[in-house]
């Protein structure tokens, strides 16, 4: 009897650990696919991205410098401000750089709360996500344009 128990415990944590990472395999896609939206969002003018990607709730902050050597200052961006940068692209008054990056780090993706990264043309987004009604999307967004060389 002591036999079969440790037999089926050392099975359960021989397969757990791969059942457990299978489960995440799927939100970490779908994190990534939410901050894909965001960026691409911005990048293509394309405000049902940001819509599906972003809560109407985000808190966006950055820092950012006028020159190389001027000193950092912080912006505020709300959720309409996306929308209305997006349609700046769109319609063409504003225009996403040549080869543009958009690389994408997932940190940790639960199965409630996620974080990433994201480096864009205008610098560094740390990115915290929150699985709500079924789909993730973006809360919280710090970012800073990139440092000095």
């Amino acid at each position: 009897m002591i036999r079969s128990a440790r037999l089926v415990l050392a099975s359960l944590l021989t397969v757990l650990p791969r059942l457990l990472a299978g489960q995440g395999a799927p939100d970490r896609e779908a994190v990534r696919l939410a901050v894909l939206d965001y960026v691409e969002g911005f990048y293509q003018g394309d405000t049902a991205r940001l819509v599906r990607s972003v809560s109407p709730d985000v808190k966006k902050i950055g820092y950012d410098r006028a020159t190389p050597a001027a000193a950092y200052v912080s912006e505020v961006m709300p959720f309409r401000e996306f929308l209305a940068y997006a349609n700046r692209i769109r319609s063409g008054r504003s225009r996403t750089p040549a080869g543009a990056p958009k690389e994408i780090v997932l940190f940790d993706v639960q199965d409630q709360t996620a974080s990433a990264k994201l480096t864009a043309w205008w610098g560094t987004d740390y990115l915290l996500l929150a699985r709500e009604q079924g789909r993730w999307v973006i809360l919280q967004v710090l970012w800073q344009s990139p440092p000095p060389q």
